[in-house]
């Protein structure tokens, strides 16, 4: 065990007994403040229930300990992983024991034997990455895998897209060893009944033998069947039971899994797909029993709505574009894993061929509309199964009230009822007074559907609770499971006694006493459940109410009741995208800390609690709420990456507003805050300001005053900022463009606006840099550093200078061109809440990114620059806000207008300093965290003749500070490139 150590326990009742008791026990993180209670109180489901507590264990060891002290005080005990649960497994009112920070290993791998042995907290994802050097992976590829744990998938018994080929989560485990609720540590795999077998072992198996005919009269005969306790794995067979099998999908409620031994299979080679288009969504299902036939390993199903709403979300509209012809009312996605490219175009002709014998073509008006559009390309397949593992969540992405509920949402028929199963369903939608959004994994007769409900409302609930009734009466009617793919909870679990019928109820409730007899483990799942319309137990209950909210941001696009700000915050359904640790840029705070405060999610759902009085009153200015935002970046990687479009950077203006109103500001607020203004007067005395970075004692004196960290180099003052000698600048036939100097880049490091005019000139470009319309000697500014400070009127103020000057330009479609990310994109995105003009819409809407200028250009035939080569390569880091603004691509491509330059992008989250963040003494360890994940190690692998290119300033100072290299913008790196600089490499700039 490990070593004990003094835990702060973050809590209103620290003198609880019991949360004395846990922090003597673990050394790692115990809660019991309102807070973080409250980050714990929901799952993806729609129930809330607030713990007692929360345990955040870096051991196994100490997660029993734990589980063995809450036993003593009569606590129930909820084992968490990722907390992505549809059903709310996850939430109860006991303590929560989180095993997802530290009980994440990958113990061991048996690749001879294709096995390996994990802890419960590992995710899928990593634990394939993992694997992949093996060639082998763990299949059971659930769309949550970039955050659903190996132990959350047992205790759900997930299945994911491609059972069809390899089964469920059951068929994928060997053995789990697990603690029972008074400490007795088990291990279940295979048993023989003549085995010395622990007495537990021999009564579950005499149960099986027990009640075996029983069990084959009610079980549900279909492979998705994750309902109730696997009591099937008890029955007498030819082979030894597995007592692993009953563990599986048993939601936490028998014994703590301590390891989990899982079953491997070789990776997926190659790959094809077929996107089947219909015109009807009834001629999809109806389908599909005809297309597994040619032996797929997955037929997924993506309806109309999913398909509208993918349209509307950034990352996924190239996608759709793609793969999707025409006006299809369904598609069926069918994927082939044969042993090599030509055996998947084998597949693939008689895909399409199955189809026409279907009668399901393009463009014969005799037949059924439709027919086959085939992806080859591994980039478009990984982004087709991005989009559709996305699907529940691209479905909740609807700006309104009323939202697709999760209930009926995976039941499961034999395929060849499938068709009519959900025509009848859209007739009890229809009845209800509603309609549902629909995607399947179609090869199993798993039909996910969510009808749209508001349940804030009591009249939606009740209809909630009449369409689970008759959709569950069909589901039996057609010998099918209600519950394919995510497991009872608090959702289905009442509904057993009308599948399985009172007898099987009574053998449940037997193996529930006999493994806890307390019901200490997760109680109220499977077994004596409470109503799933209970609405005391929502995320909404009857009493929830949220006053009038004064902003300081437009939140208009947000509709409905709740609308403005409140709908903003409530779009956020816990579906844990933001917990990946790999891809992307989301969430790079939790990627560094693996705390639920400092993910998106966790932002988010403390903000619904503060605003609706739930964390008591002034939450939203109160210190503990500046805690839950410190690590927020404002990276903007959710605005883009989120599938519910929950734009956090946006609402932490608005925490520092309201938090800056009530309180004021800090000195360092100040000086990030009203940089632009006294920069003027900074440079004058620029020797003066220096001195700070040259002496240890003033670094120290200046952390004290500021908290502005002495570890960190502040940027270098200089006395000659960027001051234009003239408004306009290149030839007078010109095609024009308007550059602006952004404050950073103006102050200190003007090469960049040097090289970009002179670039631009290069090109024969007229280059207008005019004086604020107020002929004030302040230079024009975006607000960037003001809001950064929660100074939205300051912003507003700036903003409103900067949009009269440029507005007679946008007006006759100048570009506004500008260097700096977190600068130009401000025009793209916060000054649109902030003023809603057609003017400010006109400067919005011609701001670009110099390379987004310079490509469009390019690809228009009408920029022709002399570039000679310059270096072997460039690595390129990408600023988050280009990324979050699909801006990133013309990054690359415009240095690769440069001869001979090989391009390579450093995959990377966010750099870690987002302006102010990377200097402040409380965040600076964090900050380094997430520089070192990716970014720092690619930098300093790369050769010496190798340029390093990163667009912000924030972005090159990190690599400054954590390399000796310099990283430079691509307007410097295209000057050089004019004036042939050969021999001006980057090792040369090395400090």
């Amino acid at each position: 065990m490990a070593t004990k150590r003094a835990v702060t326990i973050r809590s209103s009742a620290a003198d609880s007994a019991l949360a004395a008791r846990l922090a003597g026990a673990v050394t790692g993180d115990v809660f019991f403040d309102a807070f973080n209670r409250g980050r714990y109180a929901t799952d993806a489901s729609f129930y809330q229930i607030m713990p007692f507590g929360v345990v955040v264990p870096r051991t196994i060891d100490e997660a029993l300990d734990a589980m063995a002290i809450c036993r003593d005080d009569g606590r129930v005990v909820t084992p968490r992983g990722g907390g992505t649960s549809q059903c709310g497994q996850t939430v109860n009112e006991g303590i929560v024991i989180d095993l997802s920070k530290h009980l994440n290993k990958l113990i061991s791998v048996d690749v001879e034997n294709r096995t390996c042995i994990v802890e419960p907290g590992i995710v899928l994802d990593d634990l394939n990455q993992q694997l992949k050097k093996h060639g082998l992976w763990f299949p059971v590829d659930v769309s949550t895998a970039s955050r659903a744990t190996i132990g959350g998938m047992a205790g759900n018994n997930s299945c994911g897209g491609r059972s069809l080929r390899y089964g469920t989560m059951r068929d994928n485990t060997i053995a789990m060893d697990a603690a029972l609720v008074d400490g007795t540590q088990l291990h279940f795999g295979e048993i023989d009944p003549s085995d010395d077998a622990p007495a537990l072992f021999r009564e579950m198996l005499a149960l099986g033998e027990r009640e075996a005919q029983e069990i084959a009269a009610r079980f549900p005969q279909v492979q998705r069947r994750v309902g109730g306790y696997n009591l099937d794995a008890l029955v007498p067979r030819n082979t030894p039971n597995n007592l692993a099998h009953l563990l599986v999908g048993s939601e936490g409620t028998l014994a703590f899994t301590t390891q989990v031994e899982l079953k491997l299979w070789p990776l997926i080679g190659n790959k094809a797909l077929g996107v089947c288009h219909f015109g009807s969504f009834y001629e999809a299902m109806d389908a599909t029993q005809h297309l597994v036939k040619l032996k797929p390993i997955a037929v997924e199903l993506v309806d109309r709505t999913m398909i509208s709403l993918g349209r509307d979300i950034a990352m996924f509209q190239t996608i759709i574009k793609s793969a999707v012809r025409g006006d299809p009312d369904a598609l069926l996605i069918v994927e082939f894993a044969e042993e090599d490219h030509a055996a998947n175009a084998a597949k693939l002709k008689e895909l399409g061929e199955l189809m026409g014998d279907l009668g399901f073509g393009w463009d014969n008006p005799q037949r059924k509309w439709g027919g086959v559009v085939e992806v080859t390309d591994p980039a478009l397949q990984s982004g087709i199964a991005e989009f559709r593992a996305a699907g529940l969540n691209v479905m909740m992405s609807m700006k309104q009230d009323g939202k697709p509920v999760s209930f009926i949402e995976d039941c499961a028929v034999p395929l060849p009822h499938l068709a009519d199963y959900t025509e009848r369903l859209l007739g009890v939608f229809a009845k209800h007074g509603t309609s549902g959004t629909m995607y399947a994994h179609a090869s199993e007769g798993c039909l996910h559907v969510r009808p749209v409900l508001n349940l804030k409302l009591d009249k939606d609930v009740k209809a909630m609770r009449a369409i689970a009734e008759e959709a569950f009466d069909m589901v039996r009617e057609y010998k099918g499971s209600h519950s394919g793919e995510h497991g009872d909870g608090l959702v289905r679990s009442e509904f057993h006694a009308e599948m399985f019928g009172e007898r099987i109820i009574d053998d449940f409730t037997e193996v529930k006493k006999r493994f806890d007899p307390k019901g200490i483990l997760n109680p109220g799942k499977i077994v004596d459940p409470p109503k799933m319309d209970d609405r005391s137990l929502f995320r909404y209950a009857p009493d929830y109410r949220v006053g009038d909210l004064q902003t300081a941001l437009d939140w208009s696009a947000w509709l409905g009741a709740g609308g403005g700000l409140q709908g903003a915050i409530e779009m956020c359904n816990n579906n844990g995208t933001c917990r990946k640790l790999e891809g992307g840029v989301m969430c790079p705070s939790y990627r560094a800390t693996r705390n639920e405060k400092d993910v998106t999610r966790g932002r988010a759902n403390t903000l619904r609690l503060a605003i609706s009085g739930q964390l008591g009153p002034d939450a939203l200015t109160s210190d503990a709420m500046a805690d839950t935002m410190k690590l927020c970046v404002s990276c903007k990687a959710c605005r883009h990456e989120c599938p519910t479009g929950v734009d956090m950077a946006k609402m932490k203006i608005e925490v520092l507003a309201a938090r800056a109103a009530k309180h004021g500001l800090t000195l360092r607020d100040r000086l990030v805050g009203y940089l632009p203004r006294y920069a003027p007067f900074a440079a004058k005395l620029a020797p003066l300001m220096n001195l700070r970075n040259d002496h240890p004692v003033l670094r120290n004196i200046v952390e004290r005053l500021t908290g502005i960290s002495a570890k960190r180099s502040l940027p270098a003052w200089r006395s000659d900022m960027f001051h234009p000698d003239a408004e306009v600048v290149g030839p007078a036939d010109g095609h024009e463009v308007v550059l602006f100097a952004d404050t950073f880049n103006r102050i200190y490091e003007r090469e960049n606006l040097d090289d970009a005019l002179r670039v631009l000139t290069a090109g024969g470009y007229r280059v207008h840099m005019p004086k604020a319309v107020d002929r004030s000697p302040r230079a024009l500014c975006c607000g960037r550093t003001f809001l950064s400070a929660g100074l939205v009127d300051q912003a507003r103020a700036e903003l409103d200078r900067l949009v009269a000057t440029y507005e007679p330009f946008a007006a006759r479609g100048v570009p506004i061109v500008g260097l700096e990310p977190s600068c130009l994109l401000t025009l793209r995105d916060e000054l649109l809440s902030l003023r809603s003009d057609d003017t400010a819409k006109s400067v919005s809407a011609h701001a670009m990114l110099f390379e987004e200028f310079l490509v469009r250009e390019a690809e228009a035939g009408r920029l022709q620059l002399p570039l000679k080569p310059i270096a072997p390569k460039a690595m390129v880091h990408g600023h988050c806000h280009q990324k979050s603004f699909g801006a990133f691509k013309p990054v690359e491509k415009a240095l690769r207008l440069i001869p001979d330059l090989k391009v390579e992008t450093i995959e990377s989250s966010c750099c870690g300093m987002a302006g102010a963040f990377g200097y402040g003494a409380e965040t600076y360890d964090v900050s380094i965290q997430m520089a070192e994940a990716s970014l720092l190690p690619a930098v300093r692998k790369a050769d010496p003749d190798t340029l390093i290119v990163a667009d912000g300033t924030s972005c090159r100072h990190q690599i400054a500070d954590g390399t000796p290299r310099e990283a430079l913008h691509v307007a410097r790196v295209l000057a050089m490139s004019l004036d042939n600089a050969t021999s001006t490499t980057q090792s040369s700039a090395s400090h």
